[in-house]
């Protein structure tokens, strides 16, 4: 093989394949490999050459093949739940950045089904393609449950629902979020606290949940009123309407901000005033929240931190970067307008 370029081109209608950019540069397939591999073997001219006849003949790799050769697909999996609310959405598209980033790419699975089977199935289904780890973002009990029991092939990283100090697992710490909110309310002089909980079967609802009893058990307290909710704003008004027709509510802590939204509505519409009346604190921080009517203090959810946490653990699983990211991370509490100290009648 001489290494003068040539002429070839490949034929009408086929994409041009490496021996194509190989007959071009006038150098050998091995050759090729190596410029795209970025080898140090490859002497400046050659490799300009190489990079030259690429650029003319508009070779693109082929992405398959090149995983076979290294039996390596560098594909990230991901099963997440409840892709319409704000926090799975911006795991997902975080995940999707981080992954990218770092040359990988994110192939997603939704869950639409929170149960064991329907969580077999999307692991199922990523598996065909080949992913190298899994990633499980739906924090609902029983998934949890069956993804920790789960028997791959792949490692598996969970990144909502998990406890203190879990291997394998990122996520924020929902309790202590909780807490916050809480202890919040109650360090203003609010003699307690009601809560309008998520849906208890999904763990980060109980986590969060626990956190506001935790709260009121520091400081000799009992907890207030509990209303069940479903983490929708109409969930959320209806416990409102409840709380503002309760004069011994001064204060509640709302499990998302989508349901504080609808409470706000509630309690505006029962002529209460928001913070004068009835103190509110959500959890989510969601962009909307710093525009309610009063703005609204919660606890914020780095959810782009999340998922570029849980693709740094997904890499050290698979690589072994040494890139470890402790379990859990606090939520601060970010303080507006709709909470204030007990009003003293």
């Amino acid at each position: 093989m001489t290494e003068q370029g040539g002429s070839a081109r490949p034929r009408a209608g086929r994409a041009p394949s490496m021996a194509d950019v190989a007959a071009r540069a006038g150098v050998s397939h091995q050759t090729v490999s190596r410029v795209l591999n970025d080898s140090p073997q490859v002497k400046g001219a050659t490799r300009e050459r190489v990079v030259a006849a690429i650029a003319e003949l508009g070779y693109r790799r082929n992405g398959a093949a090149r995983s076979l050769a290294m039996n390596r697909s560098r594909r990230i999996g991901m099963v997440a739940a409840h892709l319409g609310l704000y926090g799975p959405s911006m795991i997902a598209s975080s995940m999707q950045d981080a992954a990218h980033a770092a040359g990988y790419e994110l192939a997603l699975v939704g869950l639409s089904d929170p149960t064991s089977s329907a969580l077999r199935g999307a692991v199922d289904r990523l598996l065909e393609q080949m992913v190298e780890i899994i990633v499980v973002a739906a924090a609902h009990e029983s998934v949890v449950a069956a993804a920790r029991d789960l028997d791959l092939p792949v490692p598996l990283v969970l990144t909502q629902g998990v406890g203190p100090q879990e291997e394998h697992a990122v996520g924020i710490d929902q309790e202590q979020g909780g807490y916050a909110a809480t202890a919040h309310l109650l360090d203003l002089g609010h003699p307690q606290v009601a809560h309008v909980t998520g849906p208890l079967r999904w763990v980060e609802a109980a986590q969060r949940r626990e956190g506001w009893l935790r709260a009121h058990a520091e400081r000799g307290k009992e907890p207030g009123l509990e209303i069940a909710g479903d983490w929708t704003p109409p969930s959320g008004h209806a416990a409102g309407q409840r709380i503002g027709s309760d004069p011994s509510v001064s204060a509640v802590f709302v499990a998302n901000d989508g349901m504080a939204l609808g409470v706000l509505t509630g309690l505006h519409e029962a002529g209460r005033s928001v913070p004068d009346d009835v103190s509110v604190v959500g959890f989510d921080d969601i962009p909307e929240a710093a525009f309610f009517w009063p703005p609204l203090t919660t606890v914020r959810q780095d959810f782009a931190s999340l998922g570029a946490r849980a693709v740094a653990q997904a890499l050290e699983e698979v690589e072994g970067t040494g890139a470890r990211p402790s379990s859990l991370t606090i939520p601060p509490l970010v303080e507006r307008r709709s909470t204030a100290a007990r009003r003293r009648d």
